[in-house]
């Protein structure tokens, strides 16, 4: 939880420090606590909703933590006092410590930063490692000037946020997953092995279920004896959710619990009925009617939405009536904990690909090409896009795999380490800066078993409905959108679905997207206040600044169009420092 902003301290750094806080002020953080060392000054923001410590002292010791973590599966000041003591660098035990988190340790004179396990939680820098913020928007009026990156740009719009280390900005990088910095004159980085499950083994279904429910239920553990019922839990019609809210149910916990959507929708519809049945506390919260906004209101909605996201946000909650803003604010008010059952894919077959070898570039093409030709300019170029996604799905699990099929249990692993990171990695930094946020499928221990697994016991969710079943068989029993509730064996139609996506060779899904479009205009479920009415209120309609990268005019697809319009608000914003 909270938030953290470092500079190098010269003789520029208190205008930066400034015009940081200023920013910050504006996510929402109010008091800050300074921090620095070995040459850096700075600041550390508590979670504005309120949630355990995430700041302690020893004398001349300091940690700081930005996003949510347990050590020893204690949380707060407990935890932050004894990871502080424990703590060496480089750090390697991650046997103890868990949650998606930046830290900062100042010990012994010497000061530290370093990600998760998976660098889920964002930190940005600059080139020269001189500045470093958990704060896009502040990163970036930290330098002097900043320009587009065409990669980040079309990663951003097509695919939500930027893979590997990208950001939509050519001068901002985010801080990667094996690489620990020890701050001073000269930053030193250390690299250090985040290894994971590379082959799937064969074992009793039951003895892995009995393993996995048993690492959940320690993970959790720390979290329902800190929070008690003071938890907000998601619950649909799928699998994911209902997991999560099994775990706590066999905590002991009685979480409120929540769907978005209409009431007509199939999601609302089974959550309500699960909801009567169990006979809990249940909110149906609609966004779309949240609040009825004129154009008249529409520019101020929108500029504080976009510092409250912090520019880059992955849903429709940029350009909206203000219901995704407080969505998010209202599962963390008073100091409650927010749960989410993102990351619960890494159970099943997430990119359904056939149970076979395949090349990076046949993942990456196979998922990443959500783009079709009419809606990008010119010089767009396809194969240095995949490539480069190529290149980076290649760092993410390792070198050694270039030139070479990647075994399947490697392709799974593209899941936590690409996907995850990038999509869920954006939300885990928006939410979790506010207070705090437990991911439990994206913990390395989880996403470790969970890599274990064959194949055939991902496919049509097999193992964690069987996970499900396990851990709270009343909550299996319940319908699910898929037709079938988890406690029987999936319907012939969801297999035979599900099927028919995997033995589609990589080469067709590639133009899966194109061929979509012909079809007609796409819409999603974000929405957003899209029409001329209100977005010519706060953009330029001929978006000077992204048509340099899209034919605007022929985006038929509402989400692309929206992070389009999302990129082109923001160099507005930036306007004075583009290059």
């Amino acid at each position: 939880m909270g938030a953290l902003y470092l500079i190098r301290d010269d003789d520029r750094a208190g205008e930066r420090l400034d015009a940081a806080r200023a920013q910050f002020a504006r996510h929402g953080f109010g008091t800050t606590t300074p921090i620095g060392g070995a040459g850096f000054t700075g600041f550390h923001a508590a979670p504005f909703h309120g949630g355990p410590d995430s700041f302690h002292a020893d004398g001349d010791d300091v940690i700081a933590v930005a996003g949510t973590l347990s050590y020893d599966r204690k949380l707060g000041r407990p935890a932050l006092s004894a990871l502080l003591r424990d703590f060496q660098f480089p750090y390697t035990d991650w046997t103890r410590l868990h949650g998606q988190f930046i830290l900062f340790v100042r010990k012994n004179g010497r000061a530290y930063l370093l990600t998760d396990y998976f660098a889920a939680f964002q930190l940005f820098h600059d080139a020269d490692h001189d500045m470093f913020s958990t704060s896009f928007l502040a990163a970036a009026k930290s330098l002097d000037r900043v320009s587009f990156q065409a990669q980040g740009v079309y990663e951003f719009a097509f695919n939500v946020f930027p893979t590997g280390n990208d950001t939509v900005l050519r001068e901002l990088q985010r801080l990667g997953p094996r690489r620990q910095l020890e701050l001073g004159q000269t930053v030193k980085a250390i690299e250090v092995e985040k290894p994971l499950p590379e082959t799937a083994t064969q074992e009793p279904l039951q003895d892995r279920v009995e393993r996995t429910a048993t690492q959940l239920r320690a993970l959790i553990a720390p979290f329902a004896e800190y929070y008690g019922d003071k938890i907000q839990c998601p619950l649909s019609g799928g699998l994911d959710s209902r997991l999560a809210l099994s775990l706590l149910r066999d905590a002991g916990v009685r979480p409120h619990v929540y769907v978005y959507g209409a009431p007509h929708l199939p999601d609302v519809q089974i959550a309500k009925k699960i909801a009567e049945g169990e006979g809990f506390d249940f909110e149906i919260f609609e966004k779309a009617k949240h609040a009825r906004i004129t154009p008249d209101d529409f520019a101020e909605t929108v500029e504080r939405n976009f510092h409250e996201t912090d520019a880059l946000v992955t849903d429709g909650g940029l350009f909206d009536n203000g219901g995704n803003a407080e969505a998010r604010h209202a599962r963390q008010r008073n100091g409650q904990l927010a749960v989410s059952g993102g990351c619960g894919e890494v159970f099943r077959n997430f990119f359904y690909l056939a149970d076979r070898r395949m090349t990076a570039r046949d993942v990456v093409g196979a998922f990443f090409a959500r783009y079709t030709q009419g809606d990008v300019v010119p010089d767009f170029d396809a194969d240095r896009f995949l490539g480069n996604l190529e290149a980076k799905a290649l760092r993410a699990v390792g070198e050694q795999y270039a030139g070479d099929r990647l075994p399947r249990p490697v392709i799974e692993q593209l899941y936590p380490r690409m996907r995850c990171r990038s999509f869920f990695g954006r939300e885990i930094s928006l939410v979790g800066r506010q207070g705090g946020y437990l991911m439990p499928f994206f913990d390395h221990q989880i996403v470790a078993a969970a890599l274990t697994l064959p194949i055939s016991l991902k496919n049509a969710g097999k193992f964690e409905s069987a996970l499900l079943v396990h851990i709270d068989p009343k909550l299996a029993s319940y319908p699910s959108t898929y037709g079938y509730s988890f406690d029987t064996a999936p319907t012939y139609q969801h297999r035979m679905s599900e099927f028919g996506t995997r033995v589609r060779p990589p080469w067709m899904r590639k133009h899966s997207y194109a061929l979509r479009r012909r079809l007609g205009p796409i819409r999603d479920e974000q929405g957003g206040l899209l029409t001329p009415a209100y977005l010519g209120r706060v953009l330029d309609l001929h978006f000077p600044h992204m048509s340099r990268y899209f034919r605007v005019p022929n985006i038929e697809d509402n989400g692309l169009y929206r992070r389009v319009a999302t990129l082109e608000y923001l160099a507005q914003h930036l306007e004075g420092r583009l290059g």
